[in-house]
């Protein structure tokens, strides 16, 4: 599982900068920035207003973005790129039925994400009726360092790449408490994290591995930190984990 910021090997010269760039300014939208201008993307890329105006534009001919006079926007054409990746590789419908599985076994929502430089993308989810405010699904990104999903992926990095990736955050008190808590993690063989990324909300993930050992992913329960006692979760949430990681082991292909 290899993360945008690990070295390729991928000679400079043999790269289209011009493709870097336009995804670069696709990244640049969020819900905090759903709407830029092209000063905006400029300031968020590092790019030249000139560049982002080119890349923009770019964008816009092809139907990707779209401009209101003031500002642009991504169209729902973006959605092609996601699809292509769900589209081309098995592990989200492998994932999915035991993420089911988990759920109606726990009464709770059931997540699997992969770790994308220093956010987690979930790329499957089985939710139930209640819990977080914040809106999850296919495609969402949060921090890897405060989620349940982020450690149990951490933790199964070897330690040059959890180093690189902790050396990146800031303050270095947060890299500080990160390790720790990966670290944590690694030897319990889950990430628990209790209202961290959000007040009320307890998860617990673990590691999901192919055929041959490697993670590929990972899974979490998240629930109400009401509902989700110290008892529940290791009667009831970390027995389903541990089943359901068992099964995928024998399923995704090495």
């Amino acid at each position: 599982m290899r993360t945008h910021n690990e070295p390729t090997g991928v000679d400079k010269a043999d790269m289209l900068g011009g493709l870097a760039r336009g995804l670069a300014v696709i990244e640049a939208f969020n819900p905090q920035r759903p709407k830029a201008s092209i000063a905006d993307i400029a300031r968020a890329t590092g790019l030249t207003r000139a560049a982002a105006r080119r890349c923009l534009l770019t964008l816009q001919e092809l139907g990707y973005a779209e401009f209101d006079g003031k500002f642009f926007s991504l169209t729902p054409r973006v959605l092609r790129l996601g699809g292509a990746y769900l589209s081309s590789t098995p592990l989200p419908d492998i994932l999915q039925p035991e993420l089911e599985a988990v759920r109606e076994a726990v009464h709770e929502s059931c997540s699997a994400a992969i770790l994308d430089g220093a956010d987690v993308i979930y790329v499957a989810r089985s939710a139930a009726k209640r819990i977080m405010s914040v809106s999850l699904g296919v495609g969402s990104r949060l921090p890897a360092h405060c989620t349940s999903l982020g450690r149990a992926l951490l933790s199964a990095l070897p330690d040059s790449r959890l180093e690189a990736f902790l050396a990146q955050l800031q303050p270095p008190s947060l890299g500080e408490h990160t390790r720790a808590a990966v670290l944590a993690s690694r030897a319990a063989g889950y990430a628990l994290v209790n209202e961290e990324l959000e007040p009320g909300l307890r998860s617990v993930a673990m590691p999901v591995r192919d055929m041959r050992g490697r993670c590929v992913a990972a899974i979490n329960i998240g629930a109400h930190a009401g509902r989700a006692t110290d008892a529940v979760v290791e009667e009831q949430f970390l027995p389903a984990l541990r089943r359901a990681v068992a099964r995928l082991a024998e399923r995704i292909p090495g």
